[in-house]
């Protein structure tokens, strides 16, 4: 199972539909193009210094226990969501989630649906990062590479950037190992985001 997938598992989709006032289907797609998009979005911004610093920041903030037992969609603030998204696409959410509505693989699933699905997932994709960067004890040694980090995004000594290409890597499902239908579309999402990105 990719870490991706692990992360998508811990999602209630029934309270994802409720919240989307959705059926479970579509809300499964969404959030399984939605989700990817944020990392991969994330992954963008972390190198740049400026942007890792920035993220690990914001990570900061996320060490909430949100994935603790299962991810309670009714506890996310979608608020605060709405702010890391804005953050993370720039203010071109809206560009972003018409994009990827047009993504073969998603099963006709519009971008108004994507877009009112980012800010729910938004926190939850940093309390999962923040708890994967700073572990339990929040040192955040967990996530220190020790190495130069040639590709960029590293910030006091934890390569932001490696770990989001690392999960993001591993969520092409390029090993087969995707669950049914979920590797299908991470690969359509995953494969048509190199347009979505560095046109700030």
């Amino acid at each position: 199972m990719t870490e991706i997938q692990e992360l998508l598992n811990q999602i209630d989709v029934n309270q994802v539909a409720s919240v989307l006032g959705t059926d479970p289907a579509s809300a499964q797609t969404a959030v399984e193009a939605a989700l990817p998009t944020l990392l991969a979005g994330m992954h963008h911004n972390a190198q740049a210094p400026d942007g890792a610093a920035s993220l690990q920041s914001a990570l900061g903030q996320h060490q909430d226990g949100l994935l603790d037992g299962g991810v309670d969609v009714s506890q996310v603030d979608a608020s605060d969501g709405e702010k890391i998204v804005g953050h993370v696409f720039g203010g071109q959410q809206d560009q972003v989630a018409a994009q990827l509505a047009g993504t073969a693989g998603l099963g006709g699933v519009g971008g108004d649906l994507i877009r009112k699905a980012l800010p729910i997932l938004a926190p939850i994709v940093m309390s999962y990062l923040a708890k994967k960067i700073f572990g339990q004890g929040g040192s955040g040694q967990a996530a220190q590479t020790g190495g130069t980090g040639a590709g960029g995004g590293q910030a006091g000594g934890i390569d932001l950037g490696g770990i989001l290409g690392g999960i993001l890597g591993a969520g092409a499902g390029a090993g087969g190992s995707a669950g049914a239908g979920q590797g299908s579309v991470l690969d359509s999402v995953l494969g048509g985001l190199g347009g979505l990105f560095g046109k700030r």
